[in-house]
């Protein structure tokens, strides 16, 4: 994870709190990760691991590993927009579920599969992570620019059941106490007036 120079700001554009679910679908490497990172959120409904940005045809863990597709590992997160907003759940997304100035990987884990992405819904869902994005490149708050791209959702499919809740469920297995735990316990550091 890129050391942050400075506090880190809330989006100057953003959704307003309304009642309602919404969803966004967020890449930051790998999705055990991730899931882990925005289960705890306050507001939050699911946060179910799959793949964004190629076909059902090849949509599943052992063909999308191989890094040979346009799929990257994902999280479908739905949330209450009255309890809290996409640009909150952006500013986890930056700050602490990921590195994302990292371009296709995290860490150890190298490939497209694993790149930094917004796939957004909407207009309004572009809008405010590209307001957003630009907020924090001039704020200069990381060592490198942001590599996270913006792509719009063509679909989402779920992953294998296994994936589900994986770190919760398998919190001493090497890879989620190494790369999984230290980012929660980061989020429960940083944030914890947002936590359930």
């Amino acid at each position: 994870m890129q050391h942050l120079k400075t506090a880190f700001p809330d989006p100057m554009k953003d959704t307003p709190l309304v009642p309602g679910n919404e969803s966004i679908v967020l890449a930051g490497g790998c999705f055990w990760c991730v899931e882990a990172v925005y289960r705890p959120l306050r507001g939050v409904l699911s946060v179910v691991p799959g793949y964004a940005g190629d076909t059902a045809q090849n949509a599943n863990y052992k063909t999308v590993c191989t890094g040979r597709t346009r799929h990257a590992e994902a999280v479908k997160i739905e949330f209450d927009s009255a309890e809290i907003t996409l640009g909150r759940l952006l500013k986890v997304f930056f700050s602490v579920a990921h590195d994302p100035t990292q371009v296709d990987g995290q860490g150890n884990d190298i490939g497209p599969q694993y790149r930094s992405a917004i796939f957004y819904r909407d207009g309004q869902q572009r809008e405010i992570a590209a307001a957003y994005m630009e907020q924090l490149q001039r704020l200069g708050l990381f060592d490198a620019p942001l590599a996270t791209q913006l792509e719009p959702l063509t679909d989402f499919f779920p992953a294998e059941a296994y994936h589900r809740n994986y770190a919760e469920e398998n919190p001493d297995q090497p890879y989620i106490a190494c790369v999984a735990m230290p980012k929660v316990e980061a989020l429960r550091r940083l944030y914890p007036s947002m936590l359930n």
